[in-house]
């Protein structure tokens, strides 16, 4: 992969004031690296949990991403090889959420003896 340069946009934190950069693909490869580690190792640490009846979906069905982790570029190829698994990235990944809460919203009674209730818990 190429080191693209690419035209930031900010304000800067030493003045206040509005102030564009150069910044290259590997420098933002090397501030994302340490979280995207974390999310390697977190996603791996949830499979090591899964009950075996879900890692058998998740070993022939993949893994989906979605949210706005899925759009850092090839994270999706990273967990692959990491897990041993098809990964995939959801359609319109950004939306995901509120699309899922939607439908809960919408289900809510059907839904409600499966959700977590944060006051039982208590």
């Amino acid at each position: 992969m190429a080191d693209t340069p690419m035209e930031i946009r900010g304000r800067d934190l030493s003045n206040g004031l509005p102030r564009n950069v150069i910044v290259k693909s590997s420098q933002i490869m090397e501030a994302l690296s340490e979280s995207i580690s974390k999310i390697v190792d977190t996603v791996k640490q949830t499979l090591e949990k899964t009950p075996p009846e879900l890692a058998s979906d998740l070993v022939e069905k993949g893994i989906y991403l979605a949210g706005g982790g899925a759009l850092i570029q090839n994270i999706d190829k990273l967990l692959s090889q990491e897990t041993n698994m098809p990964v995939y990235i959801a359609n319109n990944p950004l939306e995901c959420v509120v699309n899922g809460t939607g439908k809960t919203l919408e289900d809510l009674e059907k839904l409600r003896t499966v959700l977590i209730n944060s006051r039982r818990k208590r």
